[in-house]
């Protein structure tokens, strides 16, 4: 068996929302591992930067292309697209190794009472109906090599908060979705997981508050949250583990963070 430093090198690694937070991150790190990138999300702009990061970081190849997991079109045309890369003229049984389906997030901190269903809908299309980047890129998947599928889900999915209801049940529905999917693919060798972060400062609380950068601030106030690179280096290990390894669920906090409710600010 290849060391663990290598079981990446030139394999090909999806990962979708690439262009910020830890999909970007996620980039970088498998770039550095030796892996091959398709990366998605709707900023191409920023994509495009993450994909020229990767290159320097020493991927052999890093691919851009726009993609809006909520939009079932949309999925197929990426899809189709990674396929073309992933399935060349010279390599026609070249296979996906990994799948990272990243894209994600919150809006909002209303309460039930006041919840907005756009927000709502928003919140579950893009992490749980999001998962439709699954079944589209299944075909994709090497069976009986290694190959993973692995959903970033959220503390949020395991427990509730007041004005977290639609997010906590989107990461829930996430979280459900992985564990079924870890049953019905058991006899193809395609390795499944969820990696489900609590607090980690990222753009994820901006877009939460709708561009309010103070507000966001406060989440992390006095104390360290984990930041991309924690929850990426987490991404990255997991899809190294061999291929008789399935890392099926972890749940990663900062030491500040007992409990979504319970956290250490020092100031």
């Amino acid at each position: 068996m290849p060391p663990p430093e290598f079981l990446l090198k030139n394999k090909w690694v999806l990962i979708t929302g690439a262009s910020s937070g830890f999909g970007a991150a996620a980039a970088v790190q498998f770039a550095a591992a030796g892996a091959r990138l398709l990366l998605g999300a709707r900023r191409v702009e920023l994509l495009a930067e993450v994909a020229a990061r990767a290159r320097l970081a020493g991927a052999p190849e890093a691919h851009a292309h726009s993609l809006d997991v909520t939009q079932t079109d949309s999925v197929n045309q990426f899809v189709d697209w990674a396929a073309g890369l992933v399935q060349s003229p010279d390599n026609p049984q070249g296979r996906l190794h990994v799948l990272l389906n990243n894209a994600g997030g919150a809006l909002g901190l209303d309460t039930v009472a006041e919840g907005r269903d756009q927000d709502w809908e928003t919140m579950l299309q893009t992490n749980v109906l999001g998962l439709r980047m699954t079944r589209a890129a299944l075909p994709l998947l090497a069976q009986h090599a290694g190959a993973s599928i692995i959903n970033v889900g959220s503390y949020a999915g395991h427990t509730a908060y007041e004005g977290g209801s639609a997010y906590c049940a989107a990461k829930a529905g996430e979280l459900q979705i992985t564990r079924t999917l870890r049953l019905e693919l058991l006899d193809t060798g395609i390795r499944v997981s969820t990696v489900d972060p609590g607090l980690a400062e990222t753009e994820f609380s901006v877009i939460r508050f709708k561009g309010d950068a103070a507000r966001a601030k406060k989440v992390y106030a006095g104390m360290q949250p984990l930041l991309a690179a924690d929850v990426a280096e987490t991404l990255v290990w997991v899809a190294n583990r061999p291929a008789h390894v399935n890392i099926d669920e972890i749940l990663i906090k900062p030491v500040d963070q007992a409990s979504m409710t319970k956290v250490n600010r020092r100031t």
